[in-house]
Parts: structure tokens; C-alpha cells; sequence
């Protein structure tokens, strides 16, 4: 069975403090109601990392990711941080690939594959995204530009290293525009995501990765996204910076 995850990635917001108080705003929203069937997972600035590591070490379901690595193992490169250092802080999970990364920064695909490499060999596990802009789907070009997204970043990968992955599948023109997939684009994009791991990994890698949802999933929409049945939870943006809002979309996953 398919893991059902719900990552929080609060991109650059909160203070030290202010993420201290908002975990434990969170833990406290999800006191009265179970979600042991959920991971959930964290992903703050660097700062966040040492200290919500050790945190949540007394917190059940709850792990700790990064928002970026860089592509090499360490050098002179002011301001990065490597993979080994992230694995130093307790965190397990890295996001690689978010659709900012492409657009601010320019990350090719080509890169991203180095990510993942480096990633895999410190032993963390990417949350990679992939998405079509709005362009790309106004063309009828979106699934040839998530396959190309999937061949250049990721097929060189082990059957074994491929099981390793979760998969975020977030629609550009949905990120932080307040625009949402419908049900029926998202379940369509995540059952040809599935189809074409299948074909490159078979059914037993294709029918075990998680695949979550990102773009603009919210507290009101998070049910009827999750209820599809290739959509394993959720990558959220702005919602997880709000205690209930983000235990919310925690607590609309399905067991």
C-alpha cells in the first residue's frame, strides 16, 4: 500500500521562533483527531532544520525535509548547503526540482538529476516536482513536458533508487495564483505520471510510489483532491504556514 503524505513547505517565511510556535500549533490542531495513517512531513528554511529534527524525534508521523540541496558534495560555494550537512541535522527528506527552483534560479533538469544523485547517496529522500507551466497547457503540451521532466531528471535512476522517490506533482499555473487543478486534471495527471513509471519500472514500482498534489490545495479543496485515487497527498504552500488550515488538509486524507 501506498504511503498517504502531506508535506508542509513554508518556502521563506517564519523566523526561528515563529517556527517553533507554529509546530508546536500544529501538534496541538492534531491532538484531538488521529493521523497516524498520514506522514507527515515538514520543510522549513535551513535554520529550522537542527532544531525541528530534533523535535520532532517525540512526535509520531512527523519527518523533517529540506528545501533545496546543492549538486555537489561540498566546495566553495558561499551560501549553499550540501546534502551530507541536511543528513547531519536529523532531517530524511530533501525537495528537489519545486517549480520556483526552475523559474528564479534555473535549474535544468540535467542539474536537478545531480540533485538527486547526491541526495540518494547521503541517504535522503527527494520529494521531486514535476509540472507543466501555463503555456504547456494551454497547448495540449503538458504531458509531453512532465514526461520530458521525468526522462532528463530522473529515469537514469535504479528500479531500486527510483522506489526511493515521492513524486510532487504541482501544476505551475496553480502555484500561489489560487487557481486549483480540477479533480479531473489532477487524477488524469497523476494516472499518466503512474502509467509512464510503469512502463520504464514496472507495476511493482509504478503501484507503490507515493504521488502528491501540489498547486494552491487548501483546507476547503484538500478532500476532494486526496479522494482521487492516484493522488497520495498533498504538497502544501501557503496552507501549511496556518496551524489549522494545515492540520486541515492533514486530517482530509483518507486511510
Amino acid at each position: 500500500m501506498r504511503k498517504k503524505i502531506v508535506v508542509g513547505n513554508w518556502k521563506m517565511n517564519m523566523t526561528f521562533n515563529e517556527g517553533k510556535q507554529l509546530v508546536d500549533d500544529i501538534t496541538n490542531e492534531l491532538a484531538s483527531h488521529s493521523s497516524d495513517h498520514v506522514l507527515k512531513i515538514i520543510a522549513p528554511p535551513f535554520i529550522h532544520l537542527a532544531a525541528l529534527s530534533e523535535k520532532i524525534k517525540s512526535l509520531k508521523g512527523f519527518e523533517v525535509a529540506a528545501q533545496n540541496c546543492h549538486h555537489l558534495s561540498n566546495g566553495a560555494y558561499t551560501g549553499e548547503v550540501s546534502a551530507a550537512m541536511i543528513a547531519s541535522t536529523g532531517a530524511n527528506y530533501v525537495i528537489i526540482g519545486h517549480s520556483e527552483r526552475r523559474l528564479y534560479f534555473g535549474e535544468n533538469n540535467n542539474l536537478l538529476a545531480q540533485k538527486v544523485n547526491i541526495a540518494l547517496a547521503n541517504k535522503l529522500t527527494p520529494i521531486f516536482c514535476i509540472g507543466e507551466n501555463l503555456v504547456e497547457r494551454n497547448a495540449n503540451q503538458h504531458l509531453e513536458a512532465v514526461l520530458k521532466q521525468l526522462k532528463e531528471a530522473l529515469f537514469h535512476l535504479s528500479p531500486a533508487d527510483f522506489s526511493r522517490l515521492i513524486i510532487a506533482y504541482e501544476p505551475v499555473w496553480a502555484i500561489g495564483t489560487g487557481v486549483t487543478a480540477t479533480v479531473h486534471q489532477a487524477q488524469g495527471m497523476h494516472n499518466y505520471i503512474r502509467s509512464e513509471i510503469n512502463k520504464k519500472y514496472g507495476k511493482e514500482v509504478s503501484t507503490t510510489i507515493s504521488i502528491l498534489y501540489g498547486g494552491s490545495c487548501n483546507a476547503k479543496n484538500a478532500k476532494e483532491l486526496f479522494a482521487c485515487i492516484d493522488v497520495d497527498g498533498g504538497l502544501i504552500g501557503g496552507a501549511s504556514l496556518i496551524a489549522n488550515d494545515f492540520a486541515a488538509v492533514i486530517n482530509s486524507v483518507v486511510k
